[in-house]
Formats: structure tokens, C-alpha cells, sequence
């Protein structure tokens, strides 16, 4: 294939070239700049360094796909056209990835820069090969994760126009050698890249945190994969791992969340006293923030936004009349946000005999004493959001002398026969698309900045890649695998008393608590699909079964009491339903613990093995 590098075609008026005149057709082209000049200007270089991070793949963003927030078990789709709530089973091609356009581009100009960077310095080599490196191996990463087992490539296959190709035809490596390739890469690497503490640009810790999460997966592949009773494998290895490689990775996983603990680069957020306002700080803030390690950024300044914000901030604080509430938190998830007592976060709606309602003075009541992460994640009834209160409100319960009569409207924002509420601006409601459906709004990465939700302004927020409370989760996780139960404690319990925990609340730990942390923390972070499919059991929490109530997303509705005379009059009680709109429970098969390897791929390369069940 033809170097994408041959020429890099600029605006002419950037770099006027001086030409002879009296030879026309001998002009160098004011256009065109050649190989020696992208690969000896550090200017250059970066500028493609910036495109190739822009580049690297991820399967849910607040850029791309978002809408698959809504696909699993932390969201429903409220919006128009509710497909998402009918999904009978994923694909088998669901998150497929075989980008090797990135790959081939990161060879490249590893290659190039070597041949033509004549006049770089060593140091600025340096830094670009180990930056480029990096990108490599998160691309690697993402592949595994995926696919298994894929063709580690790191140099141009050049076809010689022979008719023989059989030469660039690269069977798959082993799923084990994917993970041990991207490893062996960090360690290379991690020492040699600098950038200081960049937050948009790979550094030592960036380095780190990936090695952190990427062992993590491979160790828990390793042991998990092989205690299902039929394990999830091919003969060469392409997909699975060995058993005995468990404790290995899990070592690799800690050793390096360790060495960024000790780096004292970084720390979790807590500079707000209201714990819920600080955890959404933590996500949002970018100035001076301790906690981000690596995050894709956009600027206005740069005029690189999205419309994250505009499609799913909550109905009545919006701010341009065609904005939308398409993504909504759902039940399940807010009740796997326990009680600062450590008690399972079950609402409390129902009296013990489930004989009567319990009463709330303020429709916030119900979450009270809540973990703090719940604020900072989720808007739920009686929240605000850029200081404006979000109304929320299913109806009012009429009591008829024997039973309460629910009420409710075909309007947003309307008044019962008594003239207080009804229905609240935000909803929730059963039929109305563009308003929450499940009870609850999105927070977390929702710009509070002015015009964020417009059309023609959009959202700067930041997409975090990795962040230091992960990096504990996982070392954390991976302490607790090895058998290191204090120690796994120690890191658990940082993360919770920023939650509003007691100091070392936890003083034992199981993997379902480190599940649930990581849960409730990373909750609209791109964790919860690839953790469940690492520890195997996604297939058990989402079996397609509509009398699991994992599989089934849930919604809660409030209600304003209508009882005059009544001590319970005006006060505020809730339902728990079934999430209105929603048709199917969520099926995850083991065919798509492996995605489908494109029918392309396979035509062209006869050395590729298909993955199980494909």
C-alpha cells in the first residue's frame, strides 16, 4: 500500500514555496510538503500525533455511540424510536473492532520517522516513537478485548504487485501473546515518553493505568474463562488463556497501579464539601484536577465539541426547545448504591408487610444517607442541576376512603383539581419520548457550563479514559485475587470514604463487593459490558429471562398524596414498575463473549481462525 505520509497536502497559504518562474511545469507545488519535512518538524509530527489519539477506538463515549449507554443495565432509552429497548439478543458483531488502519498508520510512522527524521534530536525521537508505541498497544488492546487473539503487526506489509499475497496474510496470535505483545510494550516504553503529568497526551502513569486495566482483563480471563464448565476456547489458543497465567497478570495488574499510587501524581478528587457535588466534580472539572490521568478533550476554543449534553440533559432544564432526554438512568442501577450503613441500597417504598406506602416529606427523602456517588452519577426526584430545581412527578395518589386512585397526565407540567402539582415538567412519564421514562436523568459528564445543551453551542466536557480511582479498583481487585486481603482493603476503602463511607468500612472483602464497586463507581464509563465479560458472567446477569429482575431495567415513579385532613396529605410516595416502553430483557449469549470477525477479513486472509460460535 501507498504511504499515507507521502504527502501531507496543506492549505496553500501556509507554506508559500519559493518557484522559478520561467519553468512552470519545474515548480515545486506550494501544496505538497515531502516526507523529510513532516518527519524532521516536531510541529508536524504532533500535529499527526493529535490525529492518531483522536483516532483511538472505544465502544461507548460521549462522543461516539453513547446511545449504547442505553443498551445494557445502567440506562433505558427514553428517546424517540425505542429499538434500544427491544433488543431480542446483541449481535454476534456487536463490538467487533479489526482496525488495523490505526496499526498500519502507528507503523508507518515509527518506520518513516526512523528513515527520514534526520535532523530530530534523539530526545524528540524518543518521545514520538514511545508515544507512538503507546498508541499501538491501546489499539491492541481494544482489539483483544473484542476479538481475541489478533495479528500483531509492526511493520508495513508492502504488497510487490507479484499476485503473490500469501506472504501478507498474518494468522491470528494467541490471545495470551496479545496481552504479553501490549505488556512487554509498556515496559519498554514507560520510562522514555515524559509528557510530564499531560493529562490529553500519554505519560509514564497513562502507561501504567493501561498495563493496570489491560492485566486485569487478561488475569481475570485467565482464571474465570476457565471455570466455566465449558470453557470459551480454540485449539491454537487464538481464544483463551491458560489458567496458569492468572496469577501472572493479576501480579503485572497491581505492580503497575502500585507504581502509580507511589508516584503521588495523582489523588482522588475532594475539593467540595458536599460529597455528591464533589464526585460530579471529580468527573467534570479539568482545571487543576488530581484525579484524571488521561482524558480526550474538547474545546470551544478549538471548535471540537459534542452534542452529549444536548441529547440527554433533563427535560426542563434544558435550553434550546429541541433538546433531548434520550438516555435515562434506570432503578437497578440506583439501587446498587448501598446506604452509608453499608445495607444493600434498596429504596424503601413499601412498610416491611408491604401493607401501605412509607411516606416522604420531600420527594429527595427516599435517597437519603445514600452513597454520595449516587448525586454525583444520577438525577433522581427532587435533584437540582445548574441550580434550578428538575420537577419531577408520575401523578398524585387520591385516596378514595379505602384505596388510593393514581392519577396521572397525557401533559408534561400540569396541575391536579387542587391546584398544586400534577405532572412534573421533567416527568417522569409512561408514553412521552424526550422525557425520563425510568424515573431518573443523567449527571454524570451532562455539562452544567451555559449553552452546553444548545445546538449551536455544545459541550466541551472531557471523555475520561482513565482515572485514578479505577487504578485502585483494579490494584484493589487484583490484590484481592492474589489473596492479599488487607491490602485490597486499604485501596477499596480509599475509594469508598470519598463516597461518604466511614474510614475503613469494609473489613472484609469479596469479589461481589469489588463487582459492585466498581459498579457504582465507574457507572457511564465504558467498564460495565467488558467487566462482566471478563469475570463470565454476563450471560448469567443478562440470561434474557423476563423473570430476572437484572435482565428487566426497572423504573421508580413519585407520587404527591392527595389525602386532605390526613397526616400523609402532600407528602410523597413512590412506585417501582417495570421501565414503561420496555419490551425485551436483555439476552447476552456466549457467542458474544468474542465478536464475529468480519466476513471481509476472513475472505481475504484464509489463515484467520473464526472465533467460537461464529
Amino acid at each position: 500500500m501507498k504511504s499515507i505520509y507521502k504527502y501531507l497536502i496543506l492549505g496553500a497559504t501556509l507554506l508559500p514555496l519559493a518557484a522559478c518562474e520561467d519553468d512552470f511545469l519545474e515548480r515545486q507545488s506550494p501544496t505538497l510538503i515531502k516526507e523529510e519535512q513532516i518527519w524532521n518538524d516536531p510541529k508536524m509530527i504532533t500535529s499527526l500525533l493529535a490525529n492518531y489519539y483522536d483516532r483511538l477506538p472505544t465502544s461507548l463515549s460521549i462522543l461516539t455511540n453513547w446511545q449504547d449507554f442505553a443498551s445494557y443495565d445502567e440506562a433505558m432509552w427514553s428517546g424517540n424510536n425505542d429499538d434500544r429497548n427491544n433488543i431480542v439478543a446483541y449481535g454476534t458483531d456487536r463490538w467487533a473492532i479489526w482496525d488495523y488502519g490505526l496499526i498500519r498508520d502507528v507503523n508507518l510512522a515509527l518506520e518513516n520517522m526512523e528513515k527520514f527524521g534526520t535532523t530530530l534530536t534523539e530526545a524528540q525521537k524518543t518521545q514520538f516513537q514511545a508515544e507512538l508505541r503507546f498508541l499501538r498497544a491501546y489499539t491492541y488492546f481494544e482489539h483483544v478485548k473484542r476479538m481475541g487473539g489478533v495479528p500483531i503487526i509492526t511493520n508495513q506489509l508492502i504488497y510487490d504487485f507479484s499476485g503473490e499475497v500469501s506472504n501478507l496474510q498474518q494468522p491470528r496470535n494467541k490471545e495470551a501473546e496479545v496481552y504479553d505483545f501490549i505488556a512487554t510494550e509498556l515496559d519498554a516504553i514507560k520510562d522514555k515518553i515524559g509528557n510530564g503529568i499531560s493529562q490529553t497526551r500519554a505519560n509514564k502513569n497513562t502507561v501504567l493505568a493501561l498495563k493496570s486495566r489491560a492485566m486485569l482483563y487478561a488475569g481475570s480471563i485467565a482464571k474465570y474463562n476457565n471455570l466455566m464448565g465449558a470453557p470459551i476456547a480454540t485449539p491454537g489458543g487464538e481464544v483463551g488463556i491458560p489458567a496458569a497465567k492468572a496469577t501472572e497478570y493479576f501480579t503485572k495488574s497491581l505492580e503497575a497501579s502500585k507504581e502509580i499510587i507511589a508516584s503521588n501524581a495523582y489523588s482522588l478528587y475532594k475539593r467540595n464539601p458536599d460529597l455528591g457535588e464533589n464526585f460530579f466534580d471529580a468527573i467534570t472539572r479539568k482545571a487543576s484536577n488530581p484525579e484524571v490521568i488521561f482524558a480526550q478533550e474538547f474545546s470551544i476554543t478549538k471548535d471540537k465539541r459534542h452534542g452529549f449534553t444536548y441529547e440527554n440533559i433533563a427535560r426542563n432544564v434544558r435550553e434550546d426547545n429541541l433538546s433531548s432526554s434520550n438516555v435515562t438512568p434506570i432503578l437497578n442501577l440506583v439501587e446498587d448504591f448501598e446506604y452509608l450503613d453499608g445495607t444493600p441500597g434498596i429504596l424503601k417504598n413499601r412498610t416491611a408487610d408491604n401493607s401501605d406506602y412509607i411516606y416522604y416529606d420531600k420527594p429527595q427523602d427516599i435517597f437519603a444517607n445514600k452513597d454520595a456517588r449516587l448525586y454525583g452519577t444520577v438525577i433522581y426526584p427532587g435533584s437540582t442541576f445548574r441550580g434550578l430545581e428538575v420537577q419531577m412527578q408520575a401523578g398524585v395518589k387520591v385516596w378514595t376512603g379505602s384505596a388510593y386512585n393514581t392519577v396521572e397526565s397525557g401533559q408534561l407540567g400540569t396541575n391536579y383539581t387542587d391546584g398544586k402539582l400534577l405532572t412534573g415538567t421533567s416527568g417522569p412519564h409512561r408514553s412521552i419520548t424526550e422525557v425520563s421514562n425510568s424515573g431518573f436523568y443523567m449527571r454524570k459528564y451532562i455539562d452544567p457550563a451555559p449553552m452546553a445543551s444548545t445546538r449551536g453551542i455544545r459541550s466541551e466536557m472531557w471523555w475520561i479514559r482513565f482515572r485514578y480511582a479505577e487504578v485502585l479498583l483494579n490494584a484493589a481487585e487484583a490484590a484481592l485475587e492474589l489473596g492479599r486481603m488487607p491490602e485490597a482493603l486499604g485501596y477499596v476503602n480509599q475509594v469508598r470514604e470519598r463516597a461518604g463511607f466511614a474510614p475503613n468500612s469494609l473489613t472484609t472483602l469479596t469479589m461481589d463487593r469489588i463487582r459492585n464497586e466498581r459498579r457504582v463507581e465507574l457507572a457511564f464509563e465504558d467498564h460495565r459490558v467488558w467487566d462482566l465479560k471478563r469475570w463470565r458472567i454476563a450471560h448469567e446477569i443478562w440470561n434474557g429471562n423476563s423473570a430476572n429482575p437484572n435482565a428487566i431495567p426497572r423504573a421508580l415513579y413519585p407520587y404527591r398524596v392527595v389525602r386532605p385532613g390526613h397526616p400523609t396529605h402532600d407528602k410523597y410516595v413512590y412506585d417501582k414498575l417495570t421501565a414503561p416502553r420496555f419490551r425485551a430483557p436483555r439476552n447476552f449469549q456466549l457467542n458474544n463473549y468474542y465478536s464475529a470477525i468480519p466476513q471481509g477479513t476472513l475472505n481475504n486472509n484464509p489463515k484467520i481462525v473464526r472465533n467460537p460460535f461464529q
